[in-house]
């Protein structure tokens, strides 16, 4: 795992092997905004969320277990992984089992942030700022800060267990994309909330996700 600060890509290499796998190759650059942040839904071994913030020409990344929560009362644990590549905000799909990480990702949620009373993020993330506390060595809380957007006693992750890129469902992507459907669906809520104005992509449109090209 590279430290807070180095921005290094070398152990996301590591882990990967990309003629196997979709995602994106470690490319050091920055987006549009350069202020991105997506969490995305990973069934693998286990099921869990992975909050990421660019920063510096990556994705500074964490594994959240039980996945965000809009209950400033909740923290959340979150463990500090290796950084990502930038592209990896657009990744959705399967990574083959038997690679690192095999299993279903979702994008969850994604948009733009603001760091707050810092002009650098990577010195800011470095101290435990923000709502990511620093607890100890890879060890972090996620805490929703108290605004108009809290909600006490909501489970966001039960409520909205649809992508926000293609609006499917975990086991709906594994259906599409070729992966294991049956352990895809352990992921989704047991009682799915009815679709209200969006509509999912089908297998037979034009793909909306990107993919890497095998190396």
């Amino acid at each position: 795992m590279s430290k807070l600060g180095s921005m290094s890509l070398t152990e996301y290499k590591k882990k990967r092997r990309f003629k196997k796998t979709p995602e994106p190759a470690p490319e050091k650059k920055s987006s549009e905004f350069g202020n991105i942040f997506v969490v995305q839904k990973h069934r693998a071994t286990q099921l869990h969320y992975d909050f990421r913030l660019e920063a510096d020409g990556v994705l500074l990344s964490w594994a959240v277990p039980k996945g965000p929560s809009m209950d400033p009362n909740v923290k959340r644990l979150a463990m500090h992984v290796e950084d990502h590549p930038v592209d990896y905000a657009k990744f959705e799909g399967v990574i083959p089992e038997g690679e690192y990480g095999g299993g279903t990702v979702m994008v969850w949620d994604t948009g733009i942030y603001g760091p707050e009373n810092t002009t650098s993020v990577s010195k800011a993330v470095a101290k435990g700022s923000f709502v990511l506390v620093r607890t100890r060595d890879r060890q972090w809380l996620l805490i929703k800060h108290r605004d108009k957007y809290a909600k006490e006693g909501e489970d966001i992750t039960e409520t909205q267990p649809y992508s926000v890129l293609t609006k499917r469902t975990l086991a709906e992507i594994a259906e599409d994309e070729g992966g294991d459907v049956k352990k895809a669906a352990t992921g989704d809520p047991k009682r799915l909330l009815r679709r209200r104005d969006i509509k999912r992509r089908k297998k037979t449109s034009k793909k909306q996700v990107w993919h890497s090209k095998p190396r």
